[in-house]
């Protein structure tokens, strides 16, 4: 694909989180080797979190930036967690997990229904674009359904969905929270492949997009 072709998905990606709508997103063939379906946080509706579970099928997650995971005090869950489980070594793709903590909006029930985790979403969301203005534990509380993810600095600093999903949110002009979601082949169980990804995101209307395309093109 040309130089222009690139340009232009990244371009497609960026107006359709502004819109509002999802983005697949593949990190890297020599990293997870994944692709997520990434939705800008703000936007994300009940029927959002339907298609999340039945299309893409991993764990919903929402990401929020270095600053506002900072002002909320969230800690990465690797370093809090005072159990031999805890895996403090190196990740096969990564140096660290990005997992912080897992909450529900003090406004749901269980947490754990569309409705209950929309609600999460958005006022995490919410929350990200005006971090010093958020109580956070006035507004969440742990453990819950939707995991938080802390975002690193910079796409220099780590290269996942994580802070791919933040820099489409940046670039976009929307809330630096982003939800992440793994897609899953349903036949295999196993990761989906980007043939199989790019079809699905044709017969849907959607954006794919390569992490390498979106490095490129917010200067990484």
């Amino acid at each position: 694909m040309s130089k222009s072709s690139n340009a232009a998905r990244v371009e497609q990606a960026v107006a359709a989180f502004r819109a509002g709508d999802p983005v697949l997103v593949h990190d890297a063939a020599d990293r997870e080797g994944e692709v997520d379906l990434v939705y800008p946080a703000a936007a994300v509706t009940p029927e959002d979190v339907a298609r999340l579970r039945n299309d893409a099928g991993g764990l919903v997650c929402v990401a929020v930036d270095d600053a506002a995971a900072n002002a909320f005090d969230l800690p990465f869950l690797g370093d809090v967690i005072d159990h031999p489980a805890a895996d403090h070594g190196h990740l096969g793709y990564d140096d660290r997990s990005s997992f912080s903590l897992p909450v529900n909006h003090r406004e749901t029930y269980t947490g754990i229904t569309d409705d209950d985790r929309a609600r999460t979403i958005t006022e995490l969301a919410a929350a990200a674009a005006h971090p010093d203005e958020a109580d956070f534990a006035a507004e969440f509380r742990a453990p819950g359904h939707v995991h938080v993810l802390r975002a690193a600095p910079s796409l220099s600093d780590r290269k996942g969905h994580t802070e791919l999903a933040i820099a489409l949110a940046k670039e976009a002009g929307v809330a630096p929270a982003a939800v992440v979601c793994e897609m899953l082949d349903g036949d295999t169980g196993g990761a989906l492949s980007v043939a199989d990804a790019e079809a699905y995101a044709d017969r849907e209307g959607l954006v794919y997009v390569e992490g390498s395309e979106l490095l490129a093109a917010f200067g990484e």
